[in-house]
């Protein structure tokens, strides 16, 4: 008969619609708990038209995906998980901003906001060419496990420094005002070699050449080693190829990029895409031309999060198969 329904067919279709409702309350992985606000908030006007944003990052097991940064409560950019800081440009000279940064989960939890930074971009002048001079001089020590402290003598420009860029490894990792000689640099690995260069910029994104190069080394973490090489890394020889097998180190965020070596050369680079990131063990196929019978030593190491190379893997020797 139409327009009935049997007792039994009511029950289940409220019961799904209640496992449903259960399911866009709770998330599909029933996570409802939020990621912690990041902290340690920073904004720093780079240019008459540009602010650099900088923030620290949740503890890893926060499970953050990503970070939403607001200018003025309105959202300008969505960094990934691995990026603790980006540039806001299309701004207007000798204006005030005031921005705040929230935290993601896979889950879409999203965390509450962080405290507000501002900054004032300088005003606008003559159309500039000129970049600053370098730093003349460099220096620097690690300040714990986790920071290290670097000052430099000023540069000049014929308009003005509005910034100093701080790199490693070719990727600028933080920037300190135009009239700072010193800051701090955070996140970093314990019980690891850093090179450190420091950039002056002016107020139309002009950039000096690197000032001297800064070596620091930070001391081990007591309470935690310093786990940058991948574990249990195996390596196994079929025939035309390698299998290759690790865990990823416990480096406080996802890893996606690998540096092997065969007989204590680089041979390549292992990237692993958006999306097919491994979350426990790893695996790589290498294929191999050379003859059944080569002995080969094989290790690797991972791309840290702040761009600096961990330790090695234990290294495998391996007779390649026919």
């Amino acid at each position: 008969m139409r327009g009935t329904t049997s007792p039994r067919r009511a029950g289940a279709a409220a019961l799904a619609l209640c496992l449903a409702a259960a399911l866009a309350a709770c998330g599909a992985d029933g996570d409802t708990r939020p990621p912690p606000a990041p902290t340690g908030l920073t904004a720093q006007a780079g240019s008459a038209t540009s602010v650099h944003v900088m923030w620290r990052a949740p503890a890893a097991t926060d499970g953050v995906s990503g970070y939403q940064v607001f200018q003025g409560g309105r959202l300008v950019r969505e960094v990934p998980a691995d990026k603790t800081m980006t540039d806001i440009t299309d701004l207007a000279p000798g204006t005030a901003y005031t921005f705040t940064v929230r935290a993601k989960d896979a889950a879409g939890n999203r965390s509450p906001f962080s405290a507000p930074a501002g900054a004032t971009t300088p005003a606008a002048k003559a159309e500039d060419h000129q970049a600053p001079t370098a730093p003349p001089t460099a220096d620097g020590r690690a300040e714990g496990p986790h920071e290290a402290r670097l000052s430099w003598g000023a540069a000049t420009d014929d308009t003005g420094v509005t910034a100093y860029d701080v790199y490693q490894a070719g990727v600028r990792v933080h920037t300190a005002p135009g009239t700072a000689g010193s800051t701090t640099v955070t996140g970093l690995q314990p019980g690891t070699a850093y090179v450190f260069t420091v950039r002056a910029r002016d107020g139309s994104d002009n950039s000096s050449p690197d000032g001297p190069p800064v070596a620091v080394t930070t001391p081990a973490d007591p309470a935690r080693a310093p786990d940058t090489a991948p574990g249990s890394f195996t390596a196994a020889a079929s025939p035309g190829a390698v299998e290759l097998t690790w865990t990823a180190p416990g480096t406080g965020r996802t890893t996606s990029e690998y540096q092997l070596y065969v007989n204590d050369r680089p041979v390549t680079v292992i990237q692993f895409g958006a999306g097919a990131v491994p979350q426990g063990r790893a695996a790589y196929r290498l294929t191999t031309t050379e003859p059944a019978g080569t002995v080969w030593t094989v290790k690797l190491r991972a791309r840290l999060p702040d761009s600096n190379w961990g330790a090695f893997s234990e290294e495998r020797r391996i007779l390649l198969a026919g």
